[in-house]
This record gives C-alpha cells, structure tokens and sequence, in this order.
C-alpha cells in the first residue's frame, strides 16, 4: 500500500517533471523517507513530494538523488 502511494505521488507532482516511469530501485530509495517523514500525507496531487520536498534537508542521499534526476528530465 505504502509504495503504491509513494510511487502515485511521484509519479503524479507534475506530468512535465515525472512523465518518466520510475525503476523500483528509485522508489525504494525514498520509501524510508516517505514512512518517516510523509506517512501521514494523503497521496495524491503531488502531496508527498511536495512534503518530502519540504524535508529535504533530512533526506538520505539515494532519495535527494531520485528527486533531483526525476525534475532533470
């Protein structure tokens, strides 16, 4: 259910910045983050990554490096 949502949610901030599918390997690396820090954010509308975006001074480094290659492309 978790990763469901956190793959929602980065796939659904913006179609322009995550028109890309991602690799179970890029969600994996925030999935931790998403449980600490966004478990309580309702998914959908980009919601978590505006709140993990919001952490992101806290983040693991493979998640602020899935979030900053997924807003290259």
């Amino acid at each position: 259910m978790l990763r469901i949502a956190l793959t929602a949610a980065l796939l659904c901030r913006s179609t322009a910045v995550y028109a890309q599918e991602l690799t179970n390997a890029q969600r994996d690396a925030c999935m931790g983050d998403y449980q600490k820090f966004c478990k309580s954010v309702t998914p959908g509308g980009g919601r978590i990554i505006a709140c993990l975006a919001k952490e992101s001074d806290k983040l693991t480094p493979a998640c602020k490096q899935v979030l900053a290659e997924a807003e290259k492309k």
